[in-house]
């Protein structure tokens, strides 16, 4: 894409400054957490659950989404210059788009599930076996796939004063269907399971007290999950969301700005360098969502000898049947 297509285009120079460490700090945090928990995951937990199902899905997008960090780090580090390619450019903002995008999925279905199965526990959904929760985990996928491809069918990298700026949201002055359709899901991705979950976490706790069934330890973990689950959309994505709204709105009706239009965007890419927080983040909700990974964990320290951890009610190792019957809790 010609530089005359572009929209007061600039490199972000204080945005390379700030980022890069807060971005480190994201990888040497997430990395090894979602690869622990992957690990437990996959090698520690025999007895699956659709709510198993799904956390370890979220794990699969952020453990993706770290991986692909490091790139974005060092173009940063060159005061945003990339030199990997158009090619790579396009494979590296793509993952983060599907891997940021399965990530939201995946919380606000880990959120659903513990929404239905407190306020509507005789509901179908309550029923799924683990090989359907699959098949939802595959729908979700193919879809996030989907809806992400036009990112690859795009040219991102810009030519500006001999660097190459590696951007999925830009200054376009006409942008693509498929830019069009790239904003158009950065927006809606975050509100529509924004609100979802507001309306679990008020209708949750207004039923529960009303049936006074809230001082019950299963159904207190229940509403913790999904309260951890908004307060991470709220830190991670909120600002995010909002500076790329007023960015939008000043490139909209006052396009002549570029000053106000630059400052506002480099608030932006360091609002979107905090939503990779959201993969570090994560891992407590692996705690507060399954007791058999919160006991896993557990032994899997203690076996490492660092420390000592209880992982029973009784401070010794929990059976296996201890393990059965906390999986079937809520």
């Amino acid at each position: 894409m010609a530089n005359d297509s572009m929209h007061c285009l600039s490199r972000q120079s204080h945005v390379s400054i700030v980022l890069p460490p807060i971005m480190i700090m994201e990888f040497l945090l997430g990395l090894p957490a979602n690869a622990m928990a992957l690990w437990i995951f996959c090698f520690r937990i025999t007895l699956w659950k659709p709510s198993t199902v799904y956390l370890l899905n979220l794990v699969l997008a952020d453990f993706l989404l770290i991986l692909s960090l490091p790139f974005r780090i060092d173009g940063w580090m060159r005061n945003e210059n990339w030199v990997f390619g158009d090619v790579m450019c396009r494979m590296n903002l793509f993952m983060l788009a599907t891997n940021r995008s399965a990530s939201i999925a995946f919380m606000t279905t880990v959120a659903l599930d513990r929404y239905f199965k407190v306020v509507h526990p005789h509901h179908p959904v309550n029923h799924l076996s683990a090989r359907r929760a699959v098949v939802v985990a595959v729908s979700i996928w193919a879809l996030v796939f989907s809806l992400r491809t036009p990112l690859l069918a795009n040219k991102l990298l810009n030519q500006h004063n001999n660097s190459s700026l590696c951007r999925s949201f830009s200054s376009y002055s006409k942008p693509t269907l498929g830019i069009r359709l790239h904003y158009a899901l950065y927006i809606g991705e975050f509100f529509l399971p924004f609100f979802l979950l507001l309306f679990c976490t008020l209708r949750t706790t207004c039923i529960l007290r009303s049936r006074q069934l809230d001082k019950e330890k299963k159904v207190r973990r229940a509403i913790k999950v999904i309260r951890v689950i908004v307060g991470v959309f709220t830190v991670c994505f909120l600002p995010g969301i909002l500076t790329g709204i007023i960015t939008l709105l000043i490139q909209k009706f006052r396009p002549k700005d570029c000053i106000s239009y630059s400052i506002s965007a480099e608030l932006f890419s360091i609002a979107v360098g905090f939503t990779y927080l959201n993969s570090a983040l994560d891992p407590v909700i692996y705690c507060f969502s399954s007791p058999m990974f919160n006991k896993a964990l557990k032994t899997a320290v203690n076996s490492l000898g660092l420390c000592h951890l209880d992982v029973s009610r009784r401070g010794s190792v929990a059976t296996s049947d201890e393990w059965h019957k906390d999986s079937g809790r809520v």
